[in-house]
């Protein structure tokens, strides 16, 4: 059967607002359940992570999966707003061992801020929770969580992402405000 055009374009909308819908329901979540997640959550989490778009192609990102109850504990003494109880923990690091170091430094955070959005991002698709917490620029953090988790020189901390089974609701949002958006220079305001 042929569906009309204005058929085909009411369900290509409805299909992009379903997928827009998802960046408005990841919401910062701190409180878990203790349900482990499975090999193929966290494969699909790494997955979505490595298909972030990066400066010229060079994937500075590695990651270091944390499921262990003595090492999730030490992510915990470390990080001041990373208190969760929370059954995994994905460690996004920036790797400038590279030959090609110096374009590297310049574009690693982004990098790996993009592989760490589509993390949240498949989190939320998968129905689980995830929370953000940064350690780089601190250098005692980066020091501590090195050390932990023997991470060489050369490769940075970005951050400690805690996934799990959320253990509590929020309602989706976007935080949206007319007042940031400017039309063709910066003080001019874009009216919507």
């Amino acid at each position: 059967m042929m569906l009309s055009n204005s058929w085909n374009s009411q369900i290509k909308q409805a299909r992009i607002m379903n997928e827009v819908d998802w960046i408005f329901q990841r919401r910062s979540i701190r409180k878990f359940t203790d349900q482990k997640l499975s090999t193929q959550q966290i494969t699909t989490l790494l997955e979505a992570a490595m298909a972030a778009p990066s400066a010229m192609n060079m994937k500075p990102w590695k990651f270091v999966v944390v499921q262990s109850t003595e090492q999730l504990a030490s992510l915990r003494r470390i990080l001041p707003f990373g208190k969760m109880e929370a059954p995994c923990a994905i460690v996004v690091c920036g790797d400038l061992r590279s030959a090609k170091r110096a374009v590297m430094e310049r574009f690693w955070v982004q990098d790996c801020s993009a592989a760490t959005q589509n993390i949240l991002l498949a989190a939320t698709t998968l129905e689980l929770g995830s929370v953000w917490c940064g350690v780089h620029p601190i250098g005692t953090l980066e020091k501590a969580i090195r050390k932990v988790l023997e991470i060489p020189d050369g490769v940075i901390p970005l951050n400690v992402i805690y996934v799990g089974y959320p253990a509590e609701a929020k309602d989706a949002r976007t935080q949206f405000t007319e007042e940031s958006v400017f039309a063709d220079r910066f003080d001019n305001p874009r009216k919507l």
